[in-house]
């Protein structure tokens, strides 16, 4: 655990060495770094899981015209609402724009009005480059028993994101969703790529990331854009995406003391900071010992999974339960389809965080 840290340490220490080079010759359209905290300090503490309907098992099946559930929608971000939440974190997926570019915004405009009925901002996510490799649009496969995320789809896939000749139809859509909502105040920030590099990509992403922050700055939106660092071994991604970000995000799914220090470290970038995925309750990643820090901190503190459904997420990422049945110990997750909580520790504690319990 200590080599750990010390890799992490330098790997962060290395960043930020980049970021104030960075801040010196002034990344085209970046917010200075004195505007990402004024905009940080007008909103609430922010809380929040990243959402997809249980009655959807990726992006695809949640935004496509003939399985896109609003009253799943509105039910489940009650439930957030409930504890206090104000942020959830939402995949899109360019394939459902190129079905319908049209009605593809009418969905996420019916998305926005839901989510702002209850209180919530949304944090959209473009592009993703984990779990299966070729997504294909119409019927989505049915979860297999026991499996971690055994339907989600990579955006826009692999080797999909490698080939430069996709790009020209994805500027496109980057752009077009960009325009339609750059000045919508229900959304809090724009995710530009999830998880850069992963499924073994790794630099092989850095051109799509490249591209889709020029894009991005090309519509120059009026909410700030940000793509999370999640591996530190991946230095000329998480250098780019530090250099390039408007607020850092970031994932960690380690325990409180490890996590703590990559916050710690993170803060000498000088700029607000979100946490966009935590919370697996094997690794002791937890609510009762994260959430608290991350408050104290002022770190915004999205963790991963909701509502037990169809992406399977009570489950590990490494250890399949074949015959389905539900683990001993849920690894992501909130709440069960009925609005129970998994554990009512924990959602009481976040009610007392939030001020929603008082």
């Amino acid at each position: 655990m200590q080599n750990k840290l010390k890799l992490q340490a330098l790997a962060l220490i290395m960043l930020f060495s980049i970021q104030l080079s960075a801040q010196q010759k002034g990344p085209a359209g970046v917010w200075p770094a004195q505007k990402a905290k004024a905009w940080y300090a007008q909103h609430q503490w922010l809380v929040g899981s990243d959402f997809i309907p249980s009655t959807a098992i990726n992006q695809l099946e949640m935004w496509q015209s003939d399985t896109f559930d609003p009253a799943t929608i509105d039910k489940e971000l009650g439930y957030a609402q409930g504890i206090g939440m104000n942020v959830m974190r939402v995949f899109l997926h360019h394939l459902a724009w190129q079905q319908d570019p049209e009605g593809f915004k009418k969905r996420m405009d019916q998305y926005l009005a839901i989510s702002s009925k209850h209180g919530i901002q949304t944090m959209f996510v473009f592009f993703d480059d984990c779990w299966n490799k070729v997504p294909k649009t119409g019927k989505q496969p049915e979860p297999k028993p026991g499996i971690h995320n055994s339907g989600w789809m990579q955006d826009p896939g692999q080797p999909a994101s490698e080939n430069a000749a996709n790009f020209p139809a994805l500027e496109k859509y980057v752009k077009d969703v960009l325009k339609r909502f750059a000045a919508d105040k229900r959304i809090l920030l724009w995710d530009l790529y999830n998880e850069p590099g992963n499924s073994g990509k790794g630099d092989k992403s850095l051109p799509l990331l490249k591209n889709v922050f020029k894009w991005a700055r090309e519509v120059n939106p009026g909410q700030p854009i940000s793509a999370g660092v999640w591996s530190w071994g991946l230095e000329n991604l998480n250098a780019f995406q530090v250099a390039n970000s408007d607020v850092i995000t970031y994932h960690d799914y380690s325990p409180e003391p490890d996590h703590l220090k990559t916050v710690q470290f993170l803060k000498m970038l000088g700029r607000p900071l979100i946490c966009t995925e935590y919370m697996a309750r094997p690794r002791n990643s937890l609510f009762s010992t994260v959430l608290p820090m991350l408050k104290k901190e002022n770190v915004g503190a999205i963790n991963w999974g909701f509502v037990s459904g169809k992406t399977n997420t009570i489950y590990a990422w490494d250890t399949p339960i074949p015959d389905g049945s539900e683990p001993k110990l849920w690894f992501h997750d909130i709440f069960r389809k009925d609005g129970t909580p998994y554990k009512p520790e924990e959602t009481e504690l976040i009610k007392s965080l939030t001020g929603r319990g008082k």
